[in-house]
C-alpha cells in the first residue's frame, strides 16, 4: 500500500460517505456527486490501498471485510483530524472544525428546545465552525453517536447506552389526538369512554416499541410511523387517533382541524436529553453548543 497523501483523504471522505449512506444513490444526494464520479473515486482509493471496499451490482451494496475494516480506521483517522481541529482552536481561542448533531424530527416548534435559537447564538461566536445537521429516530441517533458519526445528539431517549453521557434538557408534553371527520372529533371528553378509544384506528410512533398502545391500553395498531409529520398526516386524515406533541398537535388544534382526546387522562411528558460521547473539556466546539442548548431550555 502506498503512503497516503491530501487527495487520498478526499477520497477516504467520499468512501465515509458513501459505506454511512449504505450505498450509492443516497451518497450521490450527500456529496452531490455523479454515479459515475463516485465509482472512479472508489476505484482509484481501492488501486491505492490495495484492497476491494465494497462489493457492488446487482446483490446490491456491502461492506467486504477488508473495506469494514478500512472504513473503522478511516472513522478513526477524521475524528482524530477533528480533535486536531478543536485542540489547533482551543489554543487560538477560536471555534473551528466540523460540528456534527443529530435530532428527532418535529422539534423546530418546540420553545424549550428551540435548536434554530442555540443555532444562531453559537455561530454567533463559532462562524469557522461547519455544522452537519441531521435528523433521525432516538434509537438511530444513539447508535450513530457511539458509531462515531455524530458529537451531539438530542432526543427522548429511554434506554441509556453505555459510554454516552446525558444531560436532560426539557420536558416535553404530549396529548392523544384525532383529526376533523374522525367520529370522536365532535364528543364531549365526558362523552368518550375507553371502549371508544379501544375501537378507533390507532397510530404508533415505531421506535417507542409500541409504548403508544401500552399507555392507552389499546388492542392492535392499524398504523405506524416514524416521523412526526407522519403521524400528523395520519391523525389529519380524520381516521387515526394517536400522540403528538403539544407543540404540534395544538397548532393544528387551533385549526380546527384536530382535537385533544381527554388531555388529563391520556397526556404525558417525556424527557429530552443531549447526549455525547466525549466528557466535557475534550472537544471545546461541542462543549459550546451544550451550553447553548442547556441556555435555551433553561429560558424557552
Amino acid at each position: 500500500m502506498r503512503r497516503l497523501d491530501n487527495i487520498d483523504l478526499r477520497l477516504l471522505r467520499v468512501f465515509l460517505t458513501l459505506a454511512e449512506s449504505g450505498g450509492f444513490a443516497d451518497a450521490q444526494i450527500n456529496l452531490n456527486l455523479s454515479q459515475s464520479t463516485l465509482s472512479t473515486h472508489l476505484s482509484s482509493l481501492e488501486r491505492k490501498l490495495g484492497g476491494q471496499l465494497c462489493e457492488r451490482g446487482r446483490g446490491g451494496f456491502r461492506l467486504t471485510p477488508f473495506g469494514e475494516a478500512a472504513y473503522a480506521a478511516a472513522r478513526r483517522l477524521f475524528d482524530d483530524v477533528d480533535a486536531f481541529h478543536a485542540r489547533i482552536g482551543r489554543d487560538q481561542q477560536r471555534l473551528v472544525g466540523r460540528l456534527r448533531v443529530g435530532v428527532v424530527d418535529g422539534v423546530v416548534t418546540n420553545p424549550k428546545l428551540g435548536l434554530q435559537t442555540a443555532f444562531s447564538r453559537y455561530m454567533g461566536y463559532a462562524a469557522e465552525v461547519f455544522v452537519d445537521l441531521e435528523l433521525g429516530t432516538p434509537l438511530e441517533l444513539e447508535q450513530a453517536l457511539m458509531d462515531g458519526r455524530r458529537d451531539i445528539v438530542v432526543g427522548p431517549f429511554s434506554q441509556k447506552a453505555p459510554g454516552l453521557v446525558y444531560a436532560p434538557l426539557c420536558r416535553e408534553p404530549h396529548a392523544l389526538y384525532c383529526g376533523k371527520g374522525h367520529p370522536l372529533f365532535e364528543r364531549p371528553d365526558k362523552s368518550i369512554r375507553h371502549e371508544d378509544i379501544e375501537e378507533a384506528l390507532f397510530s404508533v410512533r415505531r421506535y417507542r416499541h409500541l409504548d403508544d398502545l401500552y399507555r392507552v391500553n389499546h388492542p392492535r395498531a392499524s398504523g405506524a410511523v416514524m416521523h412526526m409529520e407522519a403521524q400528523t398526516m395520519l391523525i389529519l386524515s380524520g381516521r387515526f387517533v394517536g400522540y403528538l406533541p403539544n407543540h404540534i398537535g395544538d397548532h393544528w388544534a387551533a385549526r380546527g382541524e384536530m382535537r385533544v382526546i381527554r388531555r388529563e387522562g391520556y397526556g404525558f411528558e417525556s424527557q429530552h436529553f443531549v447526549a455525547t460521547r466525549r466528557p466535557k473539556g475534550e472537544l471545546p466546539l461541542v462543549d459550546a453548543f451544550v451550553d447553548e442548548l442547556k441556555r435555551q431550555a433553561a429560558e424557552g
